[in-house]
């Protein structure tokens, strides 16, 4: 029989974390238990961290000594990649949310990695802008949806909607605290909302052991009811 034409070859699929193991010196494995500080504002920004396992909250502290959650990563996300475009310090805080394996990798050996493997520096850049988009995305549901609404979106990206078209459970423990600073309201009306969408059965609280919320994709009727 024939080999197989180029066309009928299936394109190689790029593992991330398999090419970070090869990269040499410059790079780290470090494990963190839930709650514990991975990185602190003000501290000196010379490493990106990609998440081998687990989930991480970024968060930032104004002047004023408020706090406000901007994003949470889980697994194949990196963050702290401000040491990439000159930033000396960070800018916030990540904490792990879970137990964690993270890889961390330092400023000259992540350059070094980006020239070496186009399909690895496509594969960051395209990660980078995706995270900017859902940051504009964030600003415009902060200003002009009701808090309703953006806590249902919250939800539904931490469930990862529309990814393989398989709802998730949202991060295990995840706290309405947290949810709120996401969300940009009280504690209050994100348990009266969390109270109202599990009565309609938007969510529910069987995550198993680790307490993870199920989002439903019912919940997507929120968000786009006007």
């Amino acid at each position: 029989m024939g080999t197989r034409s180029a066309s009928n070859r299936r394109p190689r699929v790029f593992n991330p974390a398999t090419f970070l193991a090869t990269i040499g010196e410059g790079r780290k494995y470090l494990k963190f238990a839930r709650k514990q500080v991975i990185f602190a504002q003000g501290d000196i920004a010379d490493a990106v961290f990609y998440i081998q396992q687990g989930n991480v909250k970024l968060t930032v502290v104004s002047q004023t000594g408020r706090e406000a959650t901007i994003g949470v990563l889980t697994d194949s996300s990196f963050f702290g990649e401000g040491a990439l475009a000159g930033q000396a310090l960070r800018m916030g805080c990540a904490t792990a949310m879970t137990d964690c394996v993270i890889l961390r990798i330092e400023k000259k050996a992540m350059i070094k990695a980006l020239h070496r493997e186009h399909a690895f520096s496509d594969m960051f850049v395209a990660c980078l802008l995706a995270r900017n988009i859902r940051y504009e995305e964030d600003l415009i549901d902060q200003l002009f949806n009701s808090s309703e609404k953006r806590l249902a979106r919250v939800l539904l990206l931490l469930a990862h909607f529309g990814k393989e078209g398989v709802p998730e459970a949202v991060v295990p423990r995840i706290s309405q605290e947290t949810l709120a600073e996401m969300v940009g309201t009280t504690r209050s009306r994100v348990s009266f909302f969390m109270n109202r969408f599990r009565k309609l059965g938007f969510v529910d609280y069987s995550g198993g052991s680790e307490g993870g919320l199920q989002v439903h994709s019912s919940l997507l009727s929120v968000v786009l009811h006007d």
